[in-house]
Order: C-alpha cells, then structure tokens, then sequence
C-alpha cells in the first residue's frame, strides 16, 4: 500500500519582512513542501496590524494581516481560527518580522511576551496531538513561549542561529537554545519540533537560507511521516 503524502500547514503573519512574513523564506517553505510531494494549506490570523512601507522603512497605515498574506499564498488562505491538529499532519511558522510583531509581541516585550491567542492554540494543539511543528528565522521564539516550561509547558530545544540576546530570551521563556548556522536546521526530536536560523543570520545568501529552510522542511517531514493523518 503507497503511504500517504503528508498534509501540512503553513501559518503566515502577513507580507514582507518588516511587517509580516519573511517573503523568500515563505516561498522557500512552500517550495519545499511541494517539491517533497507534500500538500499544503496556508493560514494566517485575521487581525489588524501595522504596516511599513518597505521602501522608506517607515510606517504607513494599518491592514489585515490575513488579506496581506494572501498575496504570498496567490489569494488561497484560510483565517487561522479554521485550523485544526486533525486535520493536518504538521504545521510550518516562516519568520520575519510579522511574527514577532503580529503572531505574538516578541519584538516589543521579549521574553515577557504575549502570544496571539489562536496561534498559542495552534501550537498547543498540534505539541498535544504529537504532531511535528516547523520554524525558521525568529518565529521559533513563538514555540519558546508556548511550549517553554516558564509558561507550562514541556520544553524544548531550537535554533535561532548564534544571536545572543534573542537566545537569552529563549532561555528565560524555558526553552533551550542551539546555535547552528544559516544552512542547517536543528531537531528536537523528544518535543518533535524542527527550526532554521534562516535570516537571523542578517548576511546570509539567499541559497544558504534556503538550503538550512529546506533541511528544515524535510526533517519536519520525516517526523510527520511516523504520525500521517489517517493512520491515528
């Protein structure tokens, strides 16, 4: 009997690196995903965030982070409420700026911060269900709060690359943190969470992030594959 592709999601935090989704490591994300013979979904919340103009940096007027993803995923997405752990056998966080910024409030209060509510649910949701979850670039700090045992939770160890105050913060939220360079991705296989510096290394080569993004995606894969939907 032919196993099963995996059927994954991907949670967006709306379009461009300052103020939603890191574009080249979505793509990538997805990219992967499909070239892995893989199904994918995309999501994003539906709320409202502030928006930079990416050309002068600086801020323009508010939007809705669901509609700006859309344009990453070519207009088929999903409000992030609509996500089930059941129905899917992994999920996948791209980084930016949109996920410490919209996803949770990373970038203005740290280790402190808060989690948007349905992402916090979604992460809890697919950890207890034993399901794989991938992140890459500052999105892992998502899973550091959540799952970290500061807030309750199980643990676990990522990667962020080598920067030092944000794997501080890592560390303060209960997680454990594991430099690893922009081409490789770091597996925690006890939490079965998979995550990738990507451009937390802020000089890295396009294809040295999206090499370290595409080792990412396949090792979330291979933990997927011990847990397919529809073989409960």
């Amino acid at each position: 009997m032919t196993k099963p592709k995996a059927n994954v999601a991907v949670v967006l935090s709306g379009c461009g690196v300052y103020d939603g989704s890191e574009i080249h490591e979505a793509v990538s994300v997805l990219r992967h995903i499909s070239q892995a013979g893989a199904h994918y979904e995309c999501f994003a919340p539906d709320i409202e965030a502030e928006s930079v103009n990416h050309a002068t940096g600086k801020h323009a007027e508010k939007r809705r982070v669901l509609a700006e993803a859309a344009r990453i995923a070519r207009g088929k997405i999903h409000p992030l409420a609509q996500l089930k752990a059941n129905d899917y056998d992994a999920v996948f966080f791209p980084g930016g700026f949109g996920a410490a910024k919209n996803l949770c409030n990373f970038a203005q209060m740290g280790a402190e911060c808060q989690v948007e509510p349905e992402v916090e649910r979604t992460i809890k949701e697919f950890n207890q269900a034993g399901k794989p979850i991938g992140a890459c670039c500052i999105a892992p700090v998502l899973l550091a709060k959540v799952l970290g045992k500061a807030s309750g939770g199980p643990g676990c160890t990522l990667t962020i690359g080598d920067d030092e105050n944000t794997a501080g913060a890592i560390k303060a939220m209960g997680a454990m943190h594991v430099d690893t360079p922009v081409t490789r991705a770091f597996v925690d296989d006890g939490a079965r969470v998979v995550t990738s510096p990507a451009y937390m290394y802020g000089e890295a080569k396009i294809h040295e992030v999206d090499q370290g993004i595409g080792e990412m995606v396949q090792q979330t894969l291979a933990l997927a594959s011990s847990h397919p939907v529809g073989a409960h």
